[in-house]
């Protein structure tokens, strides 16, 4: 199931299911804002987004009451989500999956987000997008993550990443499958229990936060997802940005731990994860990986219509 794509003058539904918007967060959030309106769009914020019920974030289920209104919402055709954090997994039991799925709509984040955007793609097959946070438009050094959501939401381009973007081989292969993935963090986190995803026959995309997640930690992640047989079930493997002091590399760490027993193709690319020229990546959306090409990944199906 595909969203409708986004059309100048169309209402963007803003919410904030991560981290509060606090501080320097609340300026930035409105600068985005003005950004957005003046593509010509227009921007609705969600009526708990500058919530802080908890002292660390809104409650889980103000969070989830903002997401359900906003796929409920007529006027509404997108919904951004503000940043990322580390609990938007609170909102899991108290979202309507049932409502989301007869309101498709395009959903967007990276991060945190990770974590809902899985998890409704899994529980209603709607595909959902991990791209730019709605307040990096504003933080971000350029407008290429920006661009990058414009393209894909509005002209409904399959491209993904540029031209003069690297793509390097790590293992070779060619095969086809549904993209899943995002954080690495959050990812390995929806490997079991209730609300589980479903990796099998998938191509993988991960990336990961340097600054707070050490190897060690990146390590311990790809550890749980290879004990409880991921890495037996995808297709592929598409690594993205990781940058940690210590200049260990992820596409090393991810090397390591499958200690050459998995045959599927495995490629890097450094244009999404924690950075500013971030691409949109579909998740639900059928790909195909060539490592014989320039470009090894390529979208072979629409991800909105």
């Amino acid at each position: 199931m595909i969203p409708n794509r986004l059309k100048l003058g169309d209402t963007i539904g803003v919410v904030a299911p991560s981290n509060p918007i606090i501080g320097d967060n609340v300026e930035e959030l409105e600068q985005a804002k003005q950004i957005v309106e003046k593509s010509g769009f227009k921007i609705k914020f969600s009526n708990h987004i500058f919530s802080n019920t908890n002292g660390y974030s809104s409650t889980a289920k103000e969070k989830a009451e903002d997401i359900n209104e906003m796929f409920q919402d007529k006027e509404v055709k997108m919904i951004w989500c503000a940043k990322g954090g580390n609990n938007s997994n609170t909102t899991f039991e108290f979202l309507d999956y049932a409502l989301i799925k007869q309101n498709p709509k395009i959903l967007c984040g990276y991060s945190d987000i990770t974590s809902i955007t899985n998890v409704i793609h899994a529980k209603t097959g709607l595909v959902t997008f991990n791209g730019t946070n709605f307040k990096t438009i504003a933080t971000d050094e350029t407008d290429y993550s920006y661009q990058e959501a414009i393209k894909r939401f509005v002209e409904g381009s399959l491209e993904l990443g540029r031209e003069n973007q690297e793509y390097k081989t790590i293992q070779e292969g060619q095969v086809e499958g549904k993209l899943i993935g995002g954080n690495l963090t959050m990812v390995h986190s929806l490997v079991s229990g209730k609300y589980q995803v479903d990796f099998q026959d998938k191509i993988l995309f991960i990336e990961e936060l340097g600054f707070e997640t050490e190897p060690a930690m990146a390590s311990h992640a790809l550890a749980h997802m290879k004990q409880n047989g991921v890495f037996e079930k995808i297709k592929g493997l598409w690594i993205g940005n990781y940058q940690h002091e210590s200049n260990i590399t992820l596409e090393q760490i991810v090397l390591d731990t499958l200690e050459g027993k998995y045959q599927f193709p495995i490629i890097k690319s450094n244009n999404f994860g924690h950075i500013d020229t971030k691409i949109v990546i579909p998740i639900g959306t059928t790909a195909r990986i060539d490592t014989n090409q320039r470009r090894k990944i390529e979208l072979i199906e629409q991800c909105v219509k």
